[in-house]
């Protein structure tokens, strides 16, 4: 294992492969190294860039030093940009979009690339309910891992109870509890952005080239947002894969990451 260390001590696993210049890659929720999309995606683009994975602070083989905040979670981003050795291209997808959002006016990035993050802009899917960060919180100091993690698929994600019933059979659903005391740390970074309501132009300071992607399979609600972060970034450009949807596909998406970073 590899790690570095945050500024304020915690310990960040990481994985590094491939050659070429430096891209980093930014988990969403409950993903971790040897759990995550990113694995695929980094094997995929690991002979054109030297390619950096790394557990979020909580997760996989990183620790997690109380209490959380959303600049913890940029400095470990930081400490991983250093270890890369300087500028890097960066990648986040889901609610990792938000967190590479915060972190790049901070950080020698020379590209930004963002794959669905979930805002809510819009009326094409309910809003994320009043109360549910703090209920939420209240689940996981409960002890309710199982809870916590349905509450954030049906209230935060919006799928169906039923989809929802299904995935507790499946043999995937305890690597979901055994990260579930983060779901937190993602609500504190996207909840602000899922009030149904247009973006703001939020990220003035992120000037960099970015390209926001979508699938072509993905929910409206989704797409919208994608769309509406298009907008409101100084310089991006937005792109849609015919095709596929939030679980996106390595092979799909790798060759749009690869013209983007080294057009």
């Amino acid at each position: 294992m590899t790690t570095t260390i945050s500024a304020d001590g915690t310990e960040i696993a990481y994985t590094r492969a491939g050659s070429g210049p430096a891209l980093v890659l930014v988990d969403g929720a409950m993903c971790y190294r040897g759990s995550s999309p990113n694995d695929a995606l980094a094997k995929e683009l690991a002979a054109h860039f030297t390619v950096y994975t790394y557990d979020r602070r909580g997760r996989g083989e990183s620790g997690d030093t109380g209490p959380y905040a959303v600049e913890r979670e940029v400095e470990d981003l930081a400490a991983i940009v250093k270890e890369a050795g300087g500028e890097v291209f960066l990648f986040g997808i889901s609610s990792g979009v938000a967190l590479a959002l915060e972190a790049a006016p901070s950080l020698p990035v020379r590209k930004l690339a963002l794959y669905e993050p979930p805002f809510v802009v819009d009326g094409t899917r309910p809003r994320v309910p009043e109360g549910y960060a703090a209920r939420l919180a209240e689940a996981l100091k409960e002890g309710k891992r199982g809870k916590a993690v349905k509450m954030f698929m049906t209230e935060g994600v919006g799928l169906s109870g039923l989809m929802v019933a299904v995935m507790r059979i499946m043999p995937f659903w305890p690597k979901l509890k055994r990260v579930a005391h983060t779901l937190p740390y993602d609500t504190a970074l996207v909840i602000g952005h899922q009030t149904g309501n247009p973006l703001p132009a939020a990220w003035p300071e992120v000037k960099v080239p970015a390209l926001a992607i979508d699938g072509g399979r993905s929910p409206d609600w989704m797409r919208n947002g994608v769309a509406s972060l298009a907008k409101v970034l100084p310089s991006a450009e937005y792109r849609t894969l015919p095709g596929q949807t939030h679980i996106v596909k390595a092979p799909a998406l790798a060759p749009v990451l690869k013209e983007f970073f080294l057009a």
